[in-house]
């Protein structure tokens, strides 16, 4: 199996966890504010990924060079926009509308790998963003319609941010090592989370906030996130981006709520429609598509 292979398993396995944890994280946010929550997430994954340095590779050295910090700092801005924007739409939109207005990612990164990377992408490629962009459609609204309000524009910009994050990365990780690059990201946002958590939320006195920590959904759901759906997630983005494009992480990233509905059918006793089911195929469709090699008179050409 090719290293670019195991990055595409990786990432559907990154998918996956988001979506399988989407409830657990949805239900923790309601007792601790979201910025508190992605906060303590985050610098929670930063110090987990700073143990590890110093337990496992203390005989390494790794460059600590400015141009590292600039850029991981540069993807934590990025990210951190698109987990603020995102929870501050929550609050003007609904979940169904930013679920798939997030997703336009999927068709939004390969316009960013053409501004950053000069990287021209296949007929195929384009396909495979646009047929995952349709499912994710028809999987969000079960073949209804979209009704756009005043929160929508905020979430169109965190997709912008995370196309922008998913398309940087695939410029950065080839040149950096994963961990440290990946722990100056994670702490970015750590750090901007608790500066405008403490800024823009209502945390109550310290008790009080002790004790929205110490809640058992919320401690399960930061138990889950730092280690799973942060640490790891993450961390494997940033390398299976050494060996693969970033279209086809935002197309991969797509399955995200394909994952959740089948969550959300097997614990919550949620159903899918028809449309809805035609869309989860659509978007491993665009997946299977953007995989095949398609050959040209001139070439062969890959995403």
């Amino acid at each position: 199996m090719t290293r670019a292979w195991i990055a595409n398993l990786c990432l559907l396995l990154v998918a996956f966890v988001w979506g399988s944890t989407f409830i657990i994280v949805q239900k923790a946010v309601q007792t601790l504010p979201p910025l508190a929550f992605n906060a303590v997430r985050f610098l929670g994954a930063t110090l987990l990924f700073v143990i590890i340095m110093m337990m496992m590779y203390r005989r390494r050295k790794y460059n600590w060079s400015r141009k590292l910090l600039l850029h991981g700092s540069l993807l934590g801005c990025w990210l951190f926009g698109a987990y603020a924007l995102q929870t501050i739409g929550l609050l003007h939109t609904t979940t169904t509308n930013t679920g798939f207005i997030t997703g336009i990612s999927v068709v939004l990164v390969p316009f960013a790998m053409l501004l950053f990377m000069r990287q021209h992408l296949s007929w195929s490629t384009w396909a495979a963003a646009v047929i995952a962009f349709i499912g994710l459609y028809l999987l969000t609204f079960n073949g209804g319609v979209l009704t756009f309000n005043k929160g929508d524009l905020l979430v169109f910009f965190c997709a912008i941010c995370f196309a922008l994050q998913i398309a940087l990365t695939g410029k950065y990780a080839p040149v950096y090592d994963t961990l440290p690059l990946v722990i100056v990201q994670l702490g970015t946002v750590g750090v901007l989370s608790a500066v405008f958590s403490l800024l823009t939320e209502s945390l109550g006195s310290p008790a009080e906030l002790w004790t929205s920590l110490t809640n058992s959904d919320v401690l399960v759901a930061l138990a889950v996130s730092i280690g799973l759906s942060t640490a790891f997630a993450f961390w494997a983005q940033t390398w299976s981006q050494r060996y693969t494009s970033a279209t086809r992480v935002a197309i991969i990233y797509a399955t995200e709520p394909v994952f959740a509905a089948i969550t959300g059918v097997t614990f919550a006793n949620e159903t899918l429609g028809i449309w809805a089911i035609v869309g989860c195929a659509l978007i491993f469709g665009g997946m299977i598509l953007v995989e095949i090699r398609w050959k040209t008179k001139k070439s062969t050409l890959s995403a």
